[in-house]
């Protein structure tokens, strides 16, 4: 159904056929996550900075380097295989990092994605990763392209609620009863069915704005095959809504 690319959604399917949707962690809830990751390491290196000005003339200088690098290189992984995909600071934010496909994420792909950290965060300006997450298609960074992967909201995240109830549970949907339904519906094909039930069940959780702006191509392409002067007077999304409406029932 036209519209589908300007959703933040992902849908996936298994090779049996099996149709899923995932939910990448845009910008900011990431940014927000790297920040806390950033300070715990910050109090790491504090406390090895205190640690080895006791420990300098057995160990020397070279021990915190030591640390200092490896600390800075395989947190991040060390992290995501050991606790499933999530840092601390993803775990507090309610994210994790999984494969392309979904499943999760391998010691490898770990390893390529935060290996490129450095080309992500080019002289600290972070300016690459910036320009790559707002213009690819599930918020991907150059590390998360390399080793094929996505930052997604968990099942039990508590930032957007949309994971309380999934896209298969009827309740999501149970305050449709409260909107009129569409007098004239059109024609539609079984993904054209599956966009605008997915739409519905997503619409409390994305604001009139950001309903507004997928419904719009949807309902353009929706009015162009009904013969009715009243339906330019309803917004696209009361449009829309009127359709799943009468689709569900009524």
């Amino acid at each position: 159904m036209a519209g589908r690319g300007i959703d933040s959604s992902l849908v996936m399917q298994t090779p049996e056929g099996i149709e899923y949707v995932l939910y990448p962690a845009g910008l900011t809830v990431r940014t927000c996550a790297w920040g806390i990751d950033s300070l715990i390491k910050g109090v790491i290196l504090f406390g090895l900075i205190i640690f080895t000005s006791y420990v300098m003339d057995i160990f020397g200088i070279w021990f915190y380097f030591l640390v200092n690098f490896v600390l800075d290189w395989f947190y991040f992984v060390v992290f995501e295989i050991v606790w499933n995909g999530q840092t601390p600071g993803k775990r507090i934010m309610g994210i994790r990092v999984v494969s392309g496909d979904g499943s999760p994420v391998s010691a490898g792909s770990s390893f390529l994605r935060n290996l490129l950290r450095f080309a992500d965060g080019f002289f600290y300006l972070y300016l690459i990763a910036f320009v790559c997450m707002i213009a690819s298609p599930g918020f991907r960074r150059i590390g998360d392209w390399a080793g094929d992967t996505l930052v997604i909201y968990t099942s039990g995240s508590r930032l957007p609620r949309r994971f309380g109830t999934g896209p298969g549970n009827s309740e999501t949907i149970s305050w449709l009863k409260d909107i009129p339904a569409a007098a004239f519906v059109p024609k539609f094909s079984y993904e054209e069915k599956q966009g605008l039930m997915m739409f519905t069940r997503r619409y409390p959780l994305l604001g009139k704005k950001r309903a507004g702006e997928i419904a719009r191509p949807w309902a353009g392409l929706l009015r162009a095959r009904t013969d009715n002067p009243v339906q330019s007077e309803i917004s696209d999304s009361d449009y829309l809504l009127g359709m799943a409406r009468s689709l569900s029932g009524g």
